[in-house]
């Protein structure tokens, strides 16, 4: 049984905090809830995000009673190696969804997508605590698992979900320091149509991908 004195202690310490918290020169930090953002290593993962842009923007269309206009897919200007292959990839996936794809933009509602890759010098968690985690601690909070002759059990399960977790986390190689920024716009009439935007993980050494080159101006002396 705990002391009297020691009761008063705790309630005082638990009352000196509470007071310390009712005001703060500057707001607290707090983490967002966990999310998954996927991490773009191939161009077969490109072809994953065309298929993802287009059926979004067919759906977005026919809910606005525009599914039968032609398109017209634009090359963004400064073109990097990943706009060319995106906007072949968006051409043959709107193409097999039975959609008319101009070769030119006259008479046609234009798709136009731009990247932005931004880059962070803070540190990069590799490990947060994840979706086997989290139903791990919610089953045993629902089966009453975390009372105390059980409570080893609760811990050893949570210690198996957490590792699941953590390898979860470093098949993917982690999270970087560098996050792709996609958007894809159909507008017209001085209006947005259909507009998503998406964010994504990319490897570091894949960012010159992501980056126009200007093409390089050979000069030739005469003799």
């Amino acid at each position: 049984m705990i002391p009297k004195n020691l009761k008063l202690m705790a309630l005082g310490a638990g009352a000196a905090v509470l007071a310390g918290c009712v005001s703060s020169p500057i707001p607290v930090s707090a983490n967002f809830p966990i999310t998954v953002e996927p991490k773009v290593r191939s161009a077969g993962h490109w072809g994953l995000l065309s298929k993802d842009v287009v059926a979004q923007t067919l759906e977005s269309l026919k809910k606005l009673s525009m599914p039968t206009y032609n398109l017209y897919v634009a090359l963004p200007a400064n073109a990097t190696e990943f706009d060319v292959a995106f906007q072949q990839f968006l051409i043959t996936d709107l193409v097999k969804s039975d959609r008319v794809v101009q070769q030119a933009p006259e008479g046609a509602l234009e798709v136009s997508y731009q990247t932005q890759v931004v880059r962070h010098n803070s540190p990069r968690p590799h490990f947060v605590p994840g979706r086997y985690t989290m139903i791990t601690a919610g089953l045993y909070a629902a089966y009453g698992l975390g009372n105390a002759p059980v409570g080893d059990k609760m811990a050893g399960g949570l210690a198996l979900a957490a590792g699941a977790d953590y390898v979860a986390s470093e098949s993917s190689g982690g999270p970087t320091h560098t996050e792709l920024i996609l958007t894809t716009t159909i507008a017209a009439g001085g209006r947005y149509l259909v507009r998503k935007t998406d964010v994504y993980y990319v490897e570091e050494a894949d960012t010159t991908l992501l980056q126009y080159r200007a093409p390089q101006i050979v000069k030739v002396v005469g003799p």
